[in-house]
């Protein structure tokens, strides 16, 4: 999840460092990689957070000041509100439609839900008839959101999902993916000086035992029908050998899964990370941990695993499956336009003390400063109509400013 700048990896022989593969993880992915061979990059990511036992998500607490990182929705209320008012314009739009679902995609400890449910209860008829689902596969995690959303006073229980195919089907969704899609796992290619692309793949280091190393395949990648035809402004054949370029093909199947359901059933997505407007060559793959940034083949399962995310490959595979694709904008530029600045004032307002006061300040320049998460993050929205829905079209008074 999120880092607010570019990766600053830290070298893997530190001296008195611990072992890179020295953890529980680590011990798993040398093992296979000494008897499968050379491991590919999304399968170690995949490994490293998703264990079932072992993995970054099942057994540490990664979110807050006491983990690795901290979220738009742990900075303040004032983002989860937005957005829980945005899915009830979007539902309110669609002509109010019956026995929608309000989902969410890897919702952290719940923070995010919860505050969304808040605004939503602004608009009466939408929690009545709502039933709110999660996909989630941490046990952890599930019970941290089962507890925190148990005091939002639904009418009827949460239900929790391992995976996007199995919500109930014919429905219309309303969904939210904040910090979702950096996290699944990345395949890296590289280009040859014959034209053709190689997968990155992680291997043993022989000359320092107990330590990865990055290689690459001697044969193609099939992978590399999934790279858009221009990268960077550039058409792909001007690509320079040794260039880099990430796909996540879990990512575009989702985005297009998703865009399906909205396409064929009605609803509404919105889609929040850290990435590129353009498909980009170059390594974004990076680690996360003690809120600095890390060397990724350093302890696996000790650090939080992401990459940039590909907005315009998430766009066209939403396109291709029938729903239409607004943005991305920027995430300040979308708070502005939804009104953050205003509800940051109200706040302020009613704060008890100067230091509130300071505390709302800080938290609206986080999310919304350039330097900050307002343009590194951003955000998309999936619809069924071309018409583009609040925070996508410019607002006269804002956008001139």
């Amino acid at each position: 999840m999120a880092p607010t700048g570019d990766p600053a990896p830290q070298p893997s022989d530190t001296p008195g460092a611990p072992l890179p593969a020295d953890t529980p993880i680590g011990r798993i992915i040398a093992g296979r990689i000494a008897h499968d061979g050379p491991m590919m990059v999304g399968s170690y990511m995949a490994l490293a957070l998703g264990h079932p036992v072992h993995g970054y998500y099942t057994a540490r607490e990664p979110f807050g000041a006491g983990g690795d990182f901290v979220t738009a929705p742990e900075i303040s209320q004032m983002f989860g509100e937005l957005v829980g008012l945005w899915l009830a314009v979007a539902w309110d739009e669609a002509g109010r439609p019956a026995r929608p679902l309000l989902v969410e995609l890897g919702p952290g400890r719940g923070t995010l839900m919860a505050d969304s449910l808040r605004a939503m209860r602004m608009l009466p008829g939408l929690l009545d008839m709502a039933d709110v689902h999660l996909v989630e596969q941490s046990p952890r995690l599930k019970a941290a959101q089962a507890a925190m959303l148990s005091r939002c006073g639904l009418p009827r229980p949460v239900t929790w999902h391992d995976d996007i195919d199995d919500l109930p089907a014919d429905r219309p969704v309303l969904l939210i993916a904040n910090e979702f899609f950096d996290a699944l796992p990345v395949q890296q290619l590289v280009r040859r000086p014959d034209g053709l692309w190689s997968e990155r793949m992680i291997d043993l280091d022989p000359d320092r035992p107990g330590h990865f190393r990055y290689g690459l395949s001697p044969d193609p990648s099939p992978t590399a029908q999934l790279l858009t035809q221009r990268i960077a402004g550039a058409p792909l054949a001007a690509v320079p050998p040794g260039s880099l370029a990430e796909v996540q093909p879990a990512a575009i199947a989702i985005a297009g899964r998703v865009a399906a359901r909205i396409a064929a059933n009605g609803g509404a997505a919105l889609i929040v990370d850290y990435g590129h407007g353009l498909s980009a060559p170059g390594d974004t793959f990076q680690a996360m941990r003690a809120h600095a940034h890390a060397d990724p083949l350093i302890g696996p399962g000790l650090a939080d695993l992401t990459v940039h995310v590909d907005f315009e490959r998430l766009a066209a595979a939403a396109t291709a499956a029938g729903a239409i694709a607004h943005g991305p904008v920027g995430q300040g530029r979308f708070l502005g336009r939804l009104g953050i600045g205003a509800r940051a004032e109200r706040l302020a307002r009613a704060a008890p003390d100067g230091t509130a006061r300071a505390a709302i300040a800080t938290a609206l320049r986080r999310l919304t400063a350039p330097d900050q998460m307002g343009t590194l993050f951003k955000v998309l929205a999936l619809t069924p109509a071309t018409t583009p829905p609040p925070g996508f079209a410019p607002v006269p008074g804002f956008d001139d400013a």
